[in-house]
């Protein structure tokens, strides 16, 4: 039999209807006694010539990630994400986890937001950490992540896990992984994981309800809640609770923790956006079910209920999925609204907080901000004017965040951010929390408020006082069979070959964070080396000597045939004028975006 079904899958794979991996990892399926359950659907689906769907669950193996696995949800197969994968996930940090000197004992601490499928993740990988010896800790509903990072260090649990795909569309899950400090996991943990992982075959499991009934995995819920939510809401730097604000929650879990601190905090005047307010992983009421607050159409359905019912509010505020990270939007004057970028958010609440800690004499020089390679200078700039330190030398992630908190220490440590929307403070968390942001940008906004000024003027501010600042981002995508071969390519020619000039803009210097080299453009010659952060990250320079001055990030996607760049641009200000020194950054920045689209789709083609 399992000949016959061989020579169906080969005629496939020759016709084309198979491809990249399917015909191996099918056959693997066939023969392996660790999916044997498969076995019988698997076999019905060949006879049947379901070759398409076949290709989608078979094609390739979702890989274990330095934080976990995410993409599409199917019945079975290594390309998505099912029982077997999830399985396969909790099994390998297990494994992993009595490989690290807790060779009994030890305890875990599960969380999963409110997508489809993922309360029955989150008890598969409950009952495979209790065959393992672990203690587990369930929550008994959906909870955000910023809940689990301080749950496993609340609990003091060696492990913990989030089932979650963040913001991606409603067909996707994912299983994010945490080590003890409450972070995602980092080397050497993450490839300890990935190995065990790749080296699942028979996962051992317990009945659910047998294990809850005697001990093994214990129901957990408001206790916890009340503790994560009066820390954050003790982060408080203001009494002021004036401004009127609409928060939506994206059919997420957001209610249980940024509205939740919301009203912990005091405030009467915000309230949530009825039609998504339900937890629902279809997101139902979200344009294109894409529940990303980066994507501005999310705010739609929002803004035009404010217009339509002439509510007040000056912003309005959404979680993700998860609720790790916040998206805003602010009244304009022209009673609009105006979004809001992670990197401006980031900026405005850092300079925020030293102003508070200034006020209050808590202020030391040994504080200190931290955010990506990614994330807006103006950051490390704000940082500078109130004399403060910033760490800025990190990879894409906010696990490195993390990383540095604990290199570090918390005592100093005023706030965490990056341009994707991500920020934290406090000491009892290490990953990012849509909840703190939500109390800072509605406690400063309010402030403002009662001087009649917004978060622009603010933001005006503080270009007054740092320079010009201005952010964008460029995705430069091949597809097709050769889409990564092209993709590699890119970067190698960006690496041996750095173009120097994009536009009018002349670049002097490439930092490349894979080789450990700095290189000035275009002699090629040393122009220092980077002992760390290592990563496949390069990052391009303008002339420091001129009064607008360019910085290109560049990285190759780990899911996607992409390459992303990321663009900043800080203007200074020639006599004091803002509006002249924003006009000519903003002129170079789409002049330079414009050249490098063009000199990427030239080289791709």
């Amino acid at each position: 039999m399992t000949t016959e079904l061989f020579t169906l899958i080969d005629t496939a794979a020759a016709a084309g209807k198979l491809t990249a991996d399917s015909p191996a990892n099918l056959k693997s399926w066939l023969t392996r006694e660790s999916v044997a359950q498969y076995r019988p659907r698997l076999e019905t689906l060949i006879r049947a010539g379901e070759w398409s769907k076949l290709d989608e669950m078979f094609w390739t193996a979702i890989p274990f990630g330095t934080g976990g696995r995410r993409g599409p949800m199917g019945e079975m197969g290594p390309a998505t994400i099912n029982d077997r994968t999830i399985a396969e996930s909790a099994h390998g940090m297990a494994v992993y986890l009595r490989s690290t000197g807790c060779t009994t004992g030890g305890s875990a601490v599960i969380a999963h937001d409110t997508r489809n499928n993922s309360a029955h993740f989150a008890r598969i990988t409950a009952c495979t950490f209790a065959a393992h010896g672990l203690k587990v800790f369930l929550f008994d509903s959906c909870r955000s992540t910023p809940a689990l990072s301080f749950s496993v260090r609340h609990l003091g649990c060696n492990i913990g896990v989030v089932i979650s795909a963040s913001h991606n569309p409603p067909a996707d899950n994912g299983f994010k992984a945490y080590w003890s400090n409450g972070g995602q996991v980092i080397p050497p943990h993450d490839k300890g994981i990935v190995s065990e992982v790749e080296r699942a075959e028979k996962i051992p499991t317990v009945d659910f309800a047998a294990a809850v009934a005697d001990g093994r995995i214990t129901i957990i819920g408001a206790d916890v809640d009340r503790e994560y939510v009066g820390r954050v809401a003790k982060l408080s730097e203001s009494s002021n609770r004036t401004i009127r604000a609409i928060f939506t929650p994206l059919h997420g879990v957001g209610e249980t923790n940024v509205y939740a601190v919301i009203l912990a905090a005091g405030y009467s005047t915000v309230d949530i956006f009825e039609p998504q307010r339900t937890p629902d992983g279809n997101f139902p009421n979200v344009p294109k079910h894409a529940p990303n607050p980066e994507n501005l159409e999310v705010f739609d359905p929002v803004i035009d209920w404010v217009k339509a019912t002439n509510n007040p509010a000056d912003l309005i505020i959404a979680s993700d999925p998860d609720a790790d990270r916040l998206g805003v939007m602010v009244r304009n004057g022209s009673g609009g609204f105006t979004s809001l970028s992670g990197n401006q958010v980031g900026a405005l609440i850092t300079d925020y907080l030293f102003r508070k800690r200034k006020a209050s004499g808590r202020f030391s020089p040994q504080d200190y901000v931290v955010e990506t390679l990614v994330t807006t200078p103006l950051t490390k700039a704000v940082a500078a004017f109130h004399g403060a330190r910033c760490f800025s030398e990190l990879l894409v992630g906010f696990k490195y965040i993390a990383q540095t908190m604990e290199e570090n220490g918390t005592d100093h440590f005023v706030f965490g951010t990056e341009e994707s929307i991500g920020f934290l403070a406090g000491d009892f968390c290490r990953d990012k929390d849509a909840s703190v942001a939500a109390l800072y940008i509605l406690e400063l906004a309010g402030e403002l408020k009662s001087e009649g000024r917004t978060l622009l003027d603010q933001l005006d501010q503080l270009y007054r006082d740092c320079g010009y600042y201005c952010e964008g981002q460029k995705s430069i995508y091949c597809e097709g069979p050769t889409g990564k071969a092209k993709i590699d390519g890119l970067m190698q020619t960006l690496r041996d070959a750095p173009p120097a000039q994009f536009g009018a803009v002349r670049f002097t210097e490439a930092a490349d964070y894979k080789t450990g080299r700095r290189i000035s453009i275009p002699s090629g010659e040393s122009a220092g080396t980077i002992e760390k952060p290592r990563g496949d990250l390069l990052i391009y320079k303008s002339d420091e000597s001129q009064p607008v001055r360019i910085q290109i990030a560049g990285r190759p996607s780990g899911t996607e045939p992409k390459i992303k760049f990321y663009f900043f641009c800080q203007s200074d200000l020639i006599n004091g004028d803002l509006e002249a020194a924003r006009a000519a950054g903003d002129a170079a920045m789409k002049d330079v975006q414009k050249a490098l689209g063009e000199w990427a789709q030239k080289m791709l083609s």
